[in-house]
């Protein structure tokens, strides 16, 4: 009888141990997670329709881009736009008189180095 006393008492401890870790574990966060900010922004463009430069492909023979899952050759077609111009971070897509832009980083604005102007045209004010 005490032998069993005992046994129950170790396996008690040891799965109290094993519920503490598991309920310390739930406050841990995953170091390679990107920041929140990245899925908000995610999220906003999941709401929003249209389409979405997901690559591109450049090269003296071939310049490609995958808009919406679909392979759009410059100068092809996505519906009924025309793939005008590519550059290694955007695609513009020509539909008539609307022009739509599509960005391969969205969130990421490219600055010039040396506090010059940003792609953009934009002063670059940031310190170095």
């Amino acid at each position: 009888m005490r032998g069993m006393r005992k046994i129950s008492a170790q396996l008690l401890a040891v799965i109290g141990s094993c519920v503490i870790t598991m309920a310390g574990a739930q406050g841990l966060v995953d170091p390679t997670r990107p920041p929140g900010a990245l899925f908000e922004a995610a999220d906003a463009g999941a709401a929003t329709s249209g389409p979405v430069l997901q690559s591109i492909r450049l090269s003296a023979e071939r310049k490609v881009a995958m808009i919406s899952g679909e392979m759009v050759v410059l100068g092809g077609r996505y519906g009924t736009a025309r793939l005008v111009r590519l550059t290694e971070s955007e695609a513009v897509l020509k539909d008539g008189a609307e022009t739509t832009v599509l960005r391969l980083y969205p969130l990421v604005e490219k600055r010039v180095a040396g506090g010059g102007k940003s792609a953009s045209g934009k002063k670059n004010t940031a310190k170095p």
